[in-house]
Order: structure tokens, then C-alpha cells, then sequence
């Protein structure tokens, strides 16, 4: 019986061997979300960063636990929006508006 990957972990691997790829990957995580609005999508991708750049860490920085950490980035979460900014900014990263073409 074939031992296949979920897209997650072959993501995690290819991120943990290109740590230079994931200013990259968050950009393009934003870009979906702003088109689509899956929450859900953006969440667990943001899970997979956290667990390259390491929960642990992730959560002392945050002052949330890990278990924290982890139910903030879960699909089926309900995460608070400064519990999101503290992680990003845990991951080197800040939530910041940009103006839509529409409204120029």
C-alpha cells in the first residue's frame, strides 16, 4: 500500500528546505484570501508557517500556549483578531491594509 502526503506536509517539507520562500508564500496567501475570503484556507496555511518557523517559539513570544497557537490557526477555530496579529507578528510578519484598485 502506497504511504502518500497531505499537500500540508509536502508544503511544510518544501518550505523547511526554502526558508527564503516564505516571505513568498505568505504574499500569495493574502492575495487568495483578499479574492476568495476562505478563512479557512488562509488559517491553515498560516498553520503550516507556524510549525516551520516553530509553535514553541511562536507561542512564548505570543504568551499563548501552544495548544493556543494551534486552535487560533485551526479551520474550525474562532480566533481572535489580536490573536492572529500577535502570531503574525511572532512569524516576523504585521497585518497591513492595502487600498483596492475599485475605490481609486
Amino acid at each position: 500500500m502506497s504511504n502518500y502526503r497531505t499537500l500540508s506536509e509536502v508544503t511544510e517539507e518544501y518550505l523547511r528546505k526554502h526558508p527564503d520562500e516564505i516571505d513568498n508564500y505568505i504574499t500569495v496567501l493574502f492575495d487568495e484570501y483578499a479574492e476568495s475570503g476562505d478563512a479557512a484556507a488562509l488559517l491553515s496555511s498560516l498553520r503550516i508557517v507556524s510549525r516551520v518557523k516553530g509553535v514553541s517559539q511562536i507561542a512564548d513570544m505570543t504568551g499563548l500556549s501552544r495548544k493556543g497557537v494551534q486552535k487560533a490557526l485551526s479551520e474550525n477555530g474562532n480566533p481572535q483578531f489580536s490573536s492572529i496579529s500577535a502570531i503574525l507578528q511572532a512569524m516576523g510578519y504585521r497585518l497591513m491594509p492595502q487600498k483596492l484598485p475599485s475605490y481609486d
